[in-house]
């Protein structure tokens, strides 16, 4: 395996471990619709500020999300690079699948126009 596929299995290894957890996910969704303070995205989690932020770093070790600091107040940005990563890598196997599923199709069609002719 090459060293660009292995970099690519590592990027999407953290994506989805990422996405794997429902906080996470969440705060992904929040993102999607703009920019948002640390502060903001924690409210709607009964966590502690702590227990959050490694949610947060999490995603940010998968690329999914970037923050700065302005002042005192940390901002949060989507980066959708590493979604359509694994977007794409979701898209691959699903054309795979499809034509795997397409020929069985076919197969029993005939196998089933066989026992009945």
């Amino acid at each position: 395996v090459s060293h660009m596929a292995n970099e690519l299995a590592s990027e999407l290894d953290h994506v989805f471990h990422a996405l794997s957890d429902p906080t996470r996910r969440s705060v992904v969704q929040s993102l999607s619709q703009g920019p948002a303070t640390v502060t903001a995205l924690a409210e709607p989690f009964s966590m502690a500020l702590p227990t959050f932020l490694k949610h947060l770093k999490v995603l940010e070790t998968a690329g999914l999300v970037e923050t700065q600091k302005r002042g005192r107040i940390r901002h949060c940005a989507l980066r959708p690079h590493s979604l359509r990563a694994a977007e794409k890598w979701i898209g691959d196997h699903m054309v795979r699948w499809d034509a795997k599923l397409d020929s069985l199709e076919r197969y029993l069609n005939e196998q089933d126009r066989r026992e009945k002719g």
